[in-house]
């Protein structure tokens, strides 16, 4: 009997072409990108390189990037990370529909203020871009939309919505 896997949202087989890029990472320059002996040093170099390519990719500036251990890592940074930096509670566009971290830190920086607004979806599962387009106030520090959401798959007009930013 043929295997079918599914659950590509939680993990997906690797690409042979990337395990190739990733061989002499995973075999011979595996420090620890921030340890000052050569192991590291080698693993800055290629982390950075990495950094810059992405960025080049994104049209992004290197120091822009920030490479996390996953999506809840990476939720929490950007949500937590932006709240970090008023003196005083703002808003935050989001649906509800999206990633647990996104729903968990949303609700925490609540506890302290933070206005949200949480986003139904439409029939189709997808965030529309005028229900955002009239969630945002002037007060308005952050969207935190997803771009495929996980669960349903739909896949939300990224390049619209982040033109309202």
């Amino acid at each position: 009997m043929n295997r079918i896997y599914l659950d590509y949202s939680a993990t997906t087989p690797l690409a042979p072409e990337v395990f190739e890029a990733m061989r002499l990472y995973l075999t011979e320059h595996f420090g620890n990108a921030s340890s000052i002996h050569g192991f590291g040093r080698e693993a800055k170099v290629a982390v950075d390189a990495a950094r810059e390519k992405l960025a080049a990719a994104l049209g992004a500036q290197p120091q822009e990037i920030a490479f996390t251990s996953g999506g809840t890592e990476a939720g929490n940074l950007a949500i937590f990370g932006v709240a970090g930096t008023f003196s005083e509670p703002r808003h935050i566009v989001t649906s509800r529909i999206e990633h647990p971290c996104v729903l968990n830190s949303c609700r925490e920086v609540e506890k302290n203020g933070w206005q949200v607004t949480y986003l139904e979806p439409e029939a189709t599962g997808m965030i529309s871009v005028q229900a955002v387009a009239e969630a945002i106030r002037a007060d308005t520090v952050l969207i935190s939309i997803m771009h495929a959401n996980n669960e349903v798959g739909t896949i939300n007009p990224i390049a619209d919505l982040a033109k309202l930013a």
